[in-house]
């Protein structure tokens, strides 16, 4: 089953990665665009989880991404906390994919149909819940 799910993910994750690499972004760092463009600012906690991100590899993309322009800090009300958020130049390169990306999802969709698509997504949503309480008990 591990290797069926991966070799899904690479599958499904290939259009993506086609465009990404035109325009300089790693998956991964789109995550954390995309992520940051559909909402406020973010701590490097949030990102993690929302992004299935490990801290050390968020680390690398949130300081790539900060060189790059895409991000910057912003101070939270927690002097202990800080937040990163997308700069203008960020913005631009989120419109650069968003579209694009909704094209491969909706074309993705269309092939493998709809009520699949939504009942694959329950129920990948379903094993890792079942999973995350196996784990949890032992």
């Amino acid at each position: 089953m591990p290797i069926a799910l991966l070799r899904a993910r690479e599958s499904t994750l290939a259009p993506f990665r086609a465009d990404l690499d035109r325009i300089g972004l790693t998956v991964q760092q789109w995550r954390v665009i995309r992520a940051l463009a559909e909402g406020e600012p973010r701590t490097a906690g949030e990102l993690s989880e929302i992004c299935v991100l490990m801290p050390p590899s968020l680390s690398r993309i949130m300081k790539a991404l900060t060189e790059r322009g895409f991000i910057a800090r912003v101070e939270d009300g927690d002097a202990r906390r800080r937040r990163v958020r997308l700069t203008a130049a960020g913005r631009e390169k989120y419109a650069e994919m968003a579209e694009r990306s909704a094209e491969i999802y909706a074309r993705l969709e269309a092939a493998f149909g709809t009520d699949r698509m939504e009942a694959l997504l329950d129920l990948l949503t379903e094993l890792r819940e079942t999973s995350d309480r196996l784990n949890a008990d032992d």
